[in-house]
């Protein structure tokens, strides 16, 4: 693997489109992780979709997405450790149901924040429903500069259930990093600033700027498919290895996650990240 120095941080929304057995739904398939805003705008009667929101809540209620809900990311950590770590699946099923995020339905994420999305999105990954999470391309930015209609109201109560089923292995621990750090098929991309970077880092690890996944970052207009493609290619991953993303905490390891998933890159996050890896002193560092 390279090592790239990398810089600076960013913020992002979450919308939920439901893949409930209905026309519109089945219209985005379980391979398509981003729906454009122009598909949203058509489908935002749709019953099968549900928009949910996350990062800046004084941004949502200052005006969003109709229909959207908000989710509040500290409402997905498990903070008993000490540590910035997701809930346990159970915990999660009444935070993600009050979003209206129960069976049978495809969830389209957006946000103002990036790695709050990407957080988002491994959160409901933790519950066995990642099939059923698209990534809306650009953020409440973009839609409001297209003229796209907005709201300030509560979205109506849904009820329903969430069944947590098992997760795909989107997740992986410090033992399964460490044992395949010397694995030339297995490429570990640090998702953090070079000054991170500088100060330590996983061995054999490569640095990728989380910003040079957007085309442009105000709207959150993420770059094509194959432009991205070019991105991990450009860091030494082959279309053909296993990618395992790792930052501080695991918010833009989770943003890089999705990135490579949406391109048909295998890939896994390293939820505890750098915080976790710092805990055990027999972990390897590289400077």
């Amino acid at each position: 693997m390279r090592h790239v120095a990398v810089g600076p941080l960013a913020l992002g929304f979450i919308v939920f489109i439901a893949s409930a057995p209905n026309a519109a739904a089945q219209a985005v398939s379980a391979a398509d992780l981003r729906v454009t805003t122009a598909w949203l705008a058509q489908h935002l009667s749709d019953p099968g979709i549900r928009i949910v929101a996350t990062g800046n809540r004084s941004e949502f209620n200052r005006a969003h997405i109709p229909g959207a809900r908000f989710v509040e990311h500290d409402d997905t950590l498990d903070m008993t450790a000490g540590r910035h770590q997701i809930k346990s699946p159970q915990a999660l099923v009444p935070v993600l149901t009050a979003a209206g995020i129960t069976d049978g339905v495809r969830v389209v994420l957006y946000g103002d924040s990036p790695m709050t999305t990407g957080w988002l999105y491994t959160v409901i990954a933790s519950t066995g429903h990642e099939a059923d999470i698209s990534w809306l391309d650009g953020s409440m930015a973009l839609w409001e500069a297209e003229g796209r209609p907005t709201s300030t109201a509560a979205a109506p109560v849904v009820t329903g259930q969430l069944t947590v089923k098992p997760a795909s292995p989107y997740a992986v621990d410090a033992k399964w990093v460490r044992d395949r750090l010397s694995d030339a098929k297995v490429a570990v991309l640090d998702v953090r600033t070079t000054q991170e970077w500088n100060a330590g880092h996983l061995p054999n690890a490569t640095l990728i700027l989380w910003q040079d996944l957007f085309d442009d970052q105000r709207t959150l207009k993420l770059k094509s498919p194959a432009q991205i493609r070019e991105l991990l290619a450009s860091k030494g991953v082959d279309p053909t290895d296993e990618v395992v993303t790792y930052c501080a905490v695991g918010m833009r390891a989770s943003l890089m996650y999705w990135a490579a998933r949406s391109v048909g890159v295998p890939a896994h996050v390293y939820v505890g990240s750098w915080q976790d890896w710092q805990r055990d002193a027999s972990n390897p560092v590289a400077k």
